[in-house]
């Protein structure tokens, strides 16, 4: 992403920090340096995203927490979903109607959010079918990622031997995306991992297209369903 972003963006990235799965998780010790985490992710300085968070603490969209992270205000929690909503619905848009693929629609969904309204977004959900989940795996609906959430797991937990099924793909960072799909560890591939523990810099995964390697960021951004 590139500098200049709106307050949307901001609170769809504190979202995912807000609900963590996977790489979108924050060590312990990095809870008090929210600000950096947010920069980190949207790719702008450490001071951009601190004036940003305080314009959202100002305009009651986020508060400040015990150790001064910002946590979403109800009215920013609402907005936020909705933002999350909008853009996988555009994503769905760009993938089933205008053939992008689906690296290619998170890109353009970030580039297109402020082009559509409310009732157009509910006119494009109709119009789609009401599907179930953006290309990347996400459910549509924020609030049944939330609950799915406690029923997964990044790959990079699976533990040596463990099995499981891709269910999401971690598309905040876009090169990442792509190579998930160049590699093709897609949703509903089902992968085992050979060899790697979570504070390793390696992974070794088997698929059906044959065993890959994974640094840690790539392990940690494929949120599986574990085989019974």
């Amino acid at each position: 992403m590139a500098q200049g972003h709106s307050v949307d963006d901001y609170l769809e990235t504190i979202y995912f920090l807000a609900f963590p799965i996977g790489e979108y998780r924050l060590p312990d010790t990095s809870v008090p340096t929210l600000a950096a985490r947010v920069a980190e992710m949207l790719n702008v300085s450490r001071a951009s995203a601190g004036e940003m968070l305080k314009r959202l603490e100002a305009e009651g969209l986020v508060e400040r927490g015990e150790h001064k992270e910002a946590i979403l205000t109800p009215d920013g929690r609402t907005r936020a979903e909705k933002v999350v909503r909008r853009h996988r619905i555009i994503e769905r848009l760009l993938t089933d109607f205008m053939g992008y693929t689906p690296a290619e629609s998170h890109v353009h969904a970030d580039e297109l959010g402020d082009t559509f309204s409310d009732e157009m977004i509910d006119r494009i959900e109709e119009r789609l079918g009401h599907p179930d989940r953006c290309p990347h795996g996400w459910p549509i609906h924020p609030e049944r990622e939330q609950a799915e959430n406690l029923e997964l797991e990044p790959l990079s937990d699976l533990g040596r031997g463990g099995k499981g099924t891709i269910v999401r793909l971690a598309e905040h960072d876009g090169d990442l995306l792509e190579w998930f799909y160049d590699e093709g560890l897609v949703p509903g591939t089902e992968v085992e991992l050979i060899r790697g523990e979570p504070n390793g810099a390696q992974f070794l995964v088997a698929t059906p297209a044959g065993e890959k390697t994974l640094a840690l960021r790539a392990a940690g951004g494929l949120f599986v369903r574990r085989a019974a």
